[in-house]
C-alpha cells in the first residue's frame, strides 16, 4: 500500500567532488567531458547536469522501458572512459526515487558528552550502518553536524625558521600512519605472525611524527603548529524547532539529520516496520538501554507511515460510507433483502479479484487507485441481473419453476451486462497510454478498476445467478415500494411528453450541452496538471543572494525558522542550509529548507477556514519581511517530484538555455519582469548563475622562475595551507577520520593574510606570495545548470489564486511579444504545465480511438450503426453534469477529471445499453400486435424506459451515492481523486435527469419500421 505512487523516471545520478575548485573551472574539467561521454546511452532521454564550486552532479533519465540495474551497468562501463584531472574518481548516487525519502529524523543528546561533532560521528557510523541492514533500505542520507578529522594547524612562520615547505609536512604525515607485514616465525609448535604497527590512534601519535632532523634534534609535527580534533569544512548545517503545547518553542540551532532511502521500487511498508523496529533497537527503552550512548536518540520528525495511516484513513472513510449509502440504495428499490445480499457479495468479491490480480502483477496499491474504485460501478451489472431475476420471479412464478425464471432472466440481460461492463473497462483504455509522470500515476488505478470490473462481471454473469438459484428456490415477491410506483408513473407520463415534444427536449439537452461545451474549453473552468496530494505538511524554500557566506546564512536560517514555527498551527520546523557532505543536494548556503509540520486542520485557528492556501499565504506575509529572499512553497514528496521532473527547485519553471551565462541572467530579468504583472504568478525568481566573488592568485611565472621556486609549490601553497588537504586517516574501531593539513587561522582567514603566505626559495629567501603571482577579483559563477549539452537558467514561479493552464498561457503571451531573445537561444516552459499540455495531447489522440472502439462495440452488439450512434450521441449530451459540477465547486479541469469523465462515459454508456436494449426487445414482441408501426415504436419506446427505470435508477444512483463520500472530502490524501469523483457525481446525476428523456425521445424519432431487431423472447405481455 502506497500513500502516492512512485511517479519518478529510472535515474542515474553521477557525483564528483572537487573542493576549492571554482564552477566555470569544474564544469570544462569534469562536467563536460563526463557529458560528452555518457550521451547516445541506450534508453537515454535527458541529460541533466548542475555545476558549482566544488561539485559536479549530472542526473541521467531513461525512458520507462529501460531497466534500472542495466542503466547502472552502462553508465559505470562509460565513467571508465572519462579522462579527468588526476584523482578525482566520480561516483554513482544510490539507486533511490525521489518519493523513496521515507523516514527523516534528527540526532538528539542531553548527554554532556555528545555535542554536535560527536552526534554527527554516531551518524556517520553507527545510525547508518544499522539502518541500512534493514532489507529495502538502499541508502542513508546524513546533513548537519560538523564531521570530526585530525588537524595539523601549521605556524608558517615556524616552518620558514626550520627551513620546511608544506609539502615535507605533507609527505612525512602520509608516509608516518601505516602498518607492516613481516611474515611469520616458529615458536614450538605454533605460527606467530609478526607486523610492525605504526598507525595514528591519537593527536600525540601525529603530533610526535618526526619531520626532519636538524643538528642532531628531531623536528617533530607538534613543533611546528598545532595538533588537534576539529571540525571539517563545513558545508550545510541543520536547526530544529519545536513548538510545545504551552506555546513555547525550543530551539536547537545545530543538530545532525538523517534520511532514509529506499530501494527504488520496493513496497516501503515492510520497509518502514524494519526502520522502527530499528529506531526502538537504538533508542531503547527503561528496561532495555539501547545501542546508542545513554542521553543520546533518534527522534523522527517525518514518516512515512503517517501519510500512508492518514491516506489510508481518508479512503476506508470515503469507502464504508460509499458501501453503506449503496446498500441502502440496494434494498430500497429491490425491496429484497436476498437480493440486496447478493449484490453486495459483488464488492468484496471484486475487491478481493482485484487484489489477487494486483498482486500476481506487482502492482502496488496506492490511495489513487482505491479511491476511484467506486463500488456502484461495480455492483451495476449484479444489480441489473438481480432486479430482472426478482422481476421474472415476481410476474411469472405461477406458470414456470423459480428455476426457469432466474435461467430465464438471466439469459435475457446477459448480453447487455457483458457489453456494457466491457464497455466501462474499454472507456479505460486511454489511461493505459499515458506517458511519463501522469502514466505512473493512473496507470495503477486503470489496472485496479480494470481489475475489479472483470471480478464484477464474472460474478454478475456466473455467481449472482447461482447464488439467486439457492437463495430463491422457493421463489421471491417483488416489493411494491410505494415511491418508486410514484416515481413510475409520473415518469410515464413525462416522458410521452417528451416524446411528443421531441423538438423541445432535444433542442434543451443541446443547449446545456452547449453550455457545458463553454465551461470545459471557454475558460470559465480553469485547468491544471494534477491536484496536488495533502501531505500533512509545508516544504518552504528561501533562496539568499547567491554570494551568501555560512554566517549570515545560518543567521537568516535561525530567525525563519523561529518565525514559521511561531504560527499556532505549527508543530516543529527543521531547517537546512547548504549542502550534507555527500554531494548529493546541489546547493550551497544560498538555499535555505524548511520543513513545516502541521497540526490537523481541525485544530487551526478559525481565520484560516482549514485552507492550507490561506496559512501559506500568512506565513510568506511574515516571511516578506525578510529582504533580498525569494520565497517558495511546496510539500515534501512533491518538492522532490517536481524538482526530479523539471530538473529545478521550484513547482514550475522557465528555461531559457544559451552559452553566456550573463546574456542569460539579464534575459532572465526581462522575463521576470513579464511574468510579475500575471495574475496568479507567485513565488517568482531567478536561480542566479552570477554573483559568486571570486579571488584569483594567477601563477606569474617568470617571477617564479627569478626565485627558483616551482609553480607546484605555489599550487600547494593555495590548496593545503589555505584550503585544506586530506592526507591520510585515523582508525578508531569502524569510524574513519581523516587526517589534514592547514595554516592556522591567522594566516589564511583574510586576503592580505593571504598575500602574505610565505615560500622558502632555494636560496633561502622568504618570499610573499603576492610577489609570485597576479591578484584579482571577479564575479564567477554561482552555479551552472546545463540540459541536452547546453547552459541554460531557471525562472521558477509558482501559481497560486488561479488555475494553472491560463496562467501560464498569459506568461508565454507576454514573454513571447515583450522579450526578444538573441540567435541560438530559446525557451521551455517546463514543470507541470509542460507535463498537462504532454497529457492533453495524447488524450487529444487517443479518446477519439476509444469512441470508435466502443462504437465499434456497439456495433457488433445491436449489429446496426443506427443504434450504436444513438446510444453515443444520447450519451454525450447527457453527460453534460461533470463540466457543471466542476464549474459549481470551482474545482479544475485536470488529468484526474478527465480521467473521471472517462469512467462517466464508460457507465452511461451502460445505462443506454440497458434501456435501447430492452425497448428493442419490445418492439420485437410486439410484431404481432395489430397496431401501426409508429404506434409501436412509441409504445415500445416508453414502456421498456418505464421498464428498466428501476434498474438504471440503481445503476445511476449507486454509482452516483458509492462516489459521493470522495466528492464531499477534504480529508488528507482526498485531493488526488475528489476531482475525478466530482466528475462522475454530477455526470451521473445530469444523465439521470437527462438521460431516461433523451434516449426514448432520440429512439421514436429515429426508429424506422425496417430496424434491425433481436430475437423475440418470452416477455412481459402489455
Amino acid at each position: 500500500m502506497e500513500a502516492y505512487p512512485d511517479v519518478a523516471n529510472n535515474y542515474v545520478q553521477i557525483i564528483t567532488q572537487w573542493p576549492g575548485r571554482s564552477a566555470e573551472e569544474i564544469e570544462r574539467q569534469v562536467t563536460v567531458p563526463v557529458e560528452i561521454q555518457m550521451a547516445g546511452l541506450q534508453h537515454l532521454t535527458h541529460l541533466r547536469s548542475t555545476t558549482l564550486a566544488g561539485l559536479s552532479s549530472l542526473m541521467l533519465i531513461f525512458d520507462d522501458n529501460s531497466s534500472s540495474d542495466i542503466n547502472r551497468e552502462h553508465v559505470l562501463e562509460r565513467l571508465s572512459m572519462v579522462n579527468l584531472p588526476a584523482n578525482l574518481v566520480p561516483q554513482m548516487g544510490t539507486d533511490w526515487s525521489p518519493v523513496g525519502q521515507i523516514f527523516w529524523y534528527t540526532v538528539e543528546s542531553s548527554n554532556p558528552s555528545y555535542d554536535v561533532m560527536e552526534k554527527k560521528s554516531l551518524e556517520d557510523w553507527t545510525l547508518e550502518k544499522s539502518f541500512k541492514s534493514v532489507k529495502g533500505v538502499v541508502d542513508v542520507s546524513s546533513f548537519g553536524g560538523p564531521t570530526k578529522e585530525y588537524q595539523v594547524r601549521l605556524d608558517p612562520q615556524k616552518l620558514i625558521d626550520y627551513g620546511l615547505p608544506i609539502s615535507t609536512v605533507e609527505q612525512q604525515v602520509a608516509n608516518n600512519n601505516t602498518n607492516a607485514g613481516g611474515s611469520f616465525i616458529e615458536e614450538g609448535a605454533q605460527q606467530v605472525n609478526v607486523q610492525s604497527l605504526g598507525l595514528y590512534h591519537s593527536v600525540q601519535d601525529i603530533a610526535g611524527t618526526v619531520i626532519k632532523n636538524a643538528n642532531g634534534s628531531a623536528i617533530k609535527i607538534g613543533e611546528l603548529g598545532t595538533v588537534a580534533q576539529g571540525p571539517k569544512i563545513r558545508l550545510g548545517q541543520i536547526g530544529r524547532a519545536t513548538h510545545l503545547h504551552d506555546g513555547r518553542i525550543v530551539d536547537n540551532p545545530d543538530t545532525v539529520e538523517g534520511i532514509v532511502l529506499l530501494q527504488k521500487g520496493d513496497d516501503s511498508d515492510p520497509v518502514l516496520q524494519g526502520i522502527h523496529e530499528e529506531v526502538d533497537k537504538l533508542n531503547g527503552d527503561k528496561d532495555h538501554p539501547g545501542i546508542l550512548p545513554p542521553g543520546v536518540k533518534i527522534v523522527p520528525f517525518l514518516d512515512r507511515s503517517d501519510l500512508v495511516h492518514y491516506t489510508v484513513k481518508t479512503v476506508e472513510h470515503n469507502l464504508t460510507e460509499g458501501v453503506i449509502l449503496v446498500s441502502i440504495i440496494l434494498f430500497v428499490f429491490l425491496g429484497n433483502v436476498r437480493g440486496a445480499i447478493i449484490v453486495a457479495l459483488t464488492i468484496p468479491f471484486a475487491l478481493l479479484f482485484a487484489s489477487i490480480c494486483l498482486d500476481i502483477s506487482h502492482i502496488p496499491a496506492n490511495l489513487l487507485s482505491l479511491g476511484a474504485l467506486d463500488f456502484g460501478m461495480v455492483v451495476d451489472g449484479a444489480v441489473v441481473m438481480i432486479e430482472n431475476i426478482v422481476r421474472h420471479l415476481t410476474h411469472y412464478r405461477e406458470t414456470r419453476t423459480p428455476m426457469q425464471n432466474i435461467r430465464d432472466a438471466a439469459h435475457e440481460v446477459q448480453r447487455p451486462v457483458f457489453y456494457a461492463i466491457g464497455i466501462i473497462i474499454t472507456a479505460y483504455l486511454p489511461i493505459f497510454t499515458l506517458q511519463a509522470v501522469e502514466g505512473r500515476l493512473f496507470k495503477p488505478m486503470a489496472w485496479t478498476v480494470a481489475f475489479a470490473l472483470l471480478g464484477a462481471l464474472t460474478f454478475s454473469m456466473v455467481i449472482a445467478p447461482v447464488f439467486a438459484s439457492v437463495l430463491f428456490r422457493k421463489g421471491a415477491k417483488e416489493w411494491e415500494n410505494p415511491l418508486l410506483h410514484w416515481l413510475r408513473e409520473h415518469y410515464r407520463t413525462s416522458v410521452r411528453a417528451a416524446i411528443r415534444h421531441r423538438f423541445i427536449t432535444v433542442g434543451i439537452a443541446g443547449i446545456l450541452f452547449l453550455i457545458a461545451l463553454y465551461l470545459t474549453v471557454g475558460g470559465p473552468i480553469g485547468s491544471e496538471f494534477l491536484p496536488h496530494l495533502d501531505e500533512g505538511s509545508i516544504w518552504v524554500r528561501g533562496t539568499l543572494p547567491p554570494s551568501e557566506g555560512p554566517t549570515p546564512s545560518i543567521d537568516f536560517m535561525n530567525r525563519a525558522r523561529v518565525v514559521m514555527c511561531s504560527f499556532p498551527e505549527v508543530t516543529q520546523v527543521v531547517s537546512q542550509t547548504g549542502r550534507p557532505d555527500d554531494g548529493t543536494d546541489t546547493t550551497g548556503f544560498f538555499n535555505t529548507e524548511y520543513f513545516v509540520d502541521l497540526k490537523p486542520k481541525e485544530q487551526w485557528r478559525p481565520v484560516f477556514r482549514q485552507d492550507k492556501e490561506q496559512l501559506i499565504a500568512a506565513m510568506d506575509n511574515e516571511l516578506e519581511k525578510f529582504p533580498g529572499v525569494i520565497w517558495n512553497f511546496s510539500q515534501p514528496i512533491s518538492d522532490n517530484m517536481e524538482e526530479a521532473v523539471s530538473g529545478v527547485k521550484g513547482e514550475l519553471a522557465v528555461k531559457l538555455y544559451g552559452d553566456d551565462l550573463r546574456t542569460l541572467e539579464h534575459k532572465a530579468e526581462e522575463i521576470q519582469s513579464q511574468m510579475a504583472s500575471v495574475k496568479g504568478i507567485a513565488d517568482l525568481g531567478i536561480f542566479r548563475i552570477i554573483g559568486q566573488p571570486n579571488l584569483n592568485y594567477s601563477v606569474d611565472r617568470a617571477a617564479a622562475a627569478r626565485w627558483g621556486i616551482n609553480v607546484a609549490d605555489i599550487q600547494d601553497a593555495i590548496q593545503t595551507a589555505v584550503g585544506s588537504n586530506a592526507l591520510t586517516q585515523v582508525q578508531r574501531g569502524e569510524a574513519r577520520f581523516d587526517v589534514t593539513v592547514r595554516y592556522e587561522k591567522p594566516y589564511r582567514d583574510t586576503r592580505e593574510a593571504i598575500d602574505n603566505v610565505l615560500l622558502l626559495a632555494p636560496s633561502g629567501e622568504r618570499v610573499p606570495l603576492s610577489q609570485l603571482a597576479r591578484i584579482s577579483t571577479d564575479d564567477g559563477a554561482e552555479e551552472i545548470y546545463r540540459e541536452a549539452g547546453q547552459r541554460y537558467i531557471a525562472i521558477k514561479y509558482s501559481v497560486r489564486g488561479r488555475d494553472l493552464g491560463s496562467t501560464v498561457e498569459e506568461a508565454i503571451d507576454k514573454v513571447t511579444h515583450n522579450v526578444k531573445l538573441p540567435a541560438g537561444y530559446h525557451l521551455e516552459w517546463a514543470g507541470e504545465y509542460e507535463s498537462q499540455k504532454r497529457a492533453n495531447k495524447r488524450m487529444a489522440i487517443v479518446i477519439p480511438i476509444t469512441v470508435m472502439v466502443i462504437f465499434l462495440i456497439l456495433y457488433t452488439m445491436f449489429r446496426s450503426a443506427k443504434w450504436a450512434l444513438l446510444v453515443l450521441v444520447s450519451v454525450i449530451m447527457a453527460s453534460i453534469g461533470g463540466p457543471f459540477a466542476l464549474f459549481l465547486t470551482h474545482t479544475n479541469f485536470s488529468v484526474s477529471s478527465a480521467v473521471g469523465f472517462l469512467a462517466l462515459f464508460g457507465v452511461s454508456v451502460q445505462t443506454g445499453v440497458i434501456m435501447l436494449e430492452y425497448i428493442n426487445q419490445l418492439r420485437a414482441r410486439r410484431r404481432g400486435m395489430e397496431e401501426s408501426n409508429e404506434t409501436r415504436i412509441f409504445e415500445a419506446a416508453v414502456e421498456g424506459a418505464v421498464l428498466r427505470l428501476r434498474p438504471i435508477m440503481m445503476t445511476m444512483l449507486v454509482a452516483t451515492l458509492g462516489l459521493l463520500p470522495a466528492a464531499l472530502s477534504h480529508a488528507i490524501g482526498s485531493d488526488s481523486q475528489r476531482p475525478f469523483a466530482i466528475v462522475i457525481v454530477g455526470g451521473l446525476l445530469a444523465n439521470l435527469v437527462i438521460g431516461v428523456f433523451l434516449l426514448p425521445t432520440l429512439y421514436v424519432w429515429f426508429a424506422r419500421d425496417d430496424d434491425i431487431l433481436p430475437a423475440a423472447e418470452t416477455g412481459e405481455d402489455f
